[in-house]
């Protein structure tokens, strides 16, 4: 990094930004605070998302059995079982009126009023989302689920707890270990929580490389 941009005492996410990596080897014998987890659900909550829809739920596994069986169809990792915590995220299979008017209904009544701007948008909406395909309505609300995802990263590395994020799963397996499909969800993406091992991870002591900032940032 330039001197601009290396992490410093004012800097406290960024240091725990640089602090984090994807842990390899989480300690069994050390499960994470409560509290730390309801902080890391609650950034994934507040992540912003398309239309304020928010297409996604979280599963939080912490049952050791249901792991144990998660764990052979997500490449034997062994994050999965020796965290204390898995988080699930899982996307809407489709948009549907339903859902829409959901998340239109509760704004109006947590904000205490209606907005005329705000309810041809919902018409706009309704108009278009449930007539789209809904493949198409899926990987568009998995897209907002990675923008929870990302939130639970930094916020888990702010407390300070290790978190592994993962694709290799199989989604298919994963939905009916958890009985998703019935629910009207897919599994997207899965991030154990925990804590490095003191030993055993042949990540942790290695430089985190990154693009340069002139490599990565264009300015126009």
């Amino acid at each position: 990094m330039t001197a601009s941009t290396t992490p410093s005492a004012s800097q406290p996410l960024l240091n725990q930004l640089q602090w984090r990596y994807a842990a390899k080897k989480l300690n069994p014998a050390k499960p994470v605070p409560q509290d730390k987890v309801e902080r890391i659900l609650e950034a994934a909550r507040l992540a912003p998302t398309s239309s304020g829809l928010q297409p996604f739920e979280i599963f939080v596994v912490t049952d050791p059995a249901v792991r144990a069986k998660i764990q052979p169809i997500a490449w034997n990792q062994a994050q999965i079982t020796d965290g204390s915590h898995l988080l699930v995220f899982a996307a809407w299979d489709n948009y549907t009126a339903d859902r829409i008017n959901m998340m239109f209904d509760l704004t109006n009544e947590q904000r205490g009023f209606k907005n005329e701007g705000w309810e041809n948008y919902r018409q706009m909406l309704l108009g278009m989302y449930p007539q789209r395909d809904a493949e198409v309505n899926f990987q568009h609300a998995a897209r907002q689920a990675y923008i929870g995802l990302s939130a639970s990263l930094i916020a888990a590395a702010f407390e300070e707890v290790d978190s592994t994020p993962m694709e290799g799963f199989d989604p298919a397996a994963l939905d009916e270990i958890l009985g998703l499909r019935a629910k009207g969800l897919r599994s997207v993406a899965i991030l154990p929580l925990g804590y490095r091992a003191d030993e055993g991870d042949w990540l942790v002591n290695l430089k985190k490389v990154r693009r340069s900032r002139e490599q990565f940032v264009t300015e126009v």
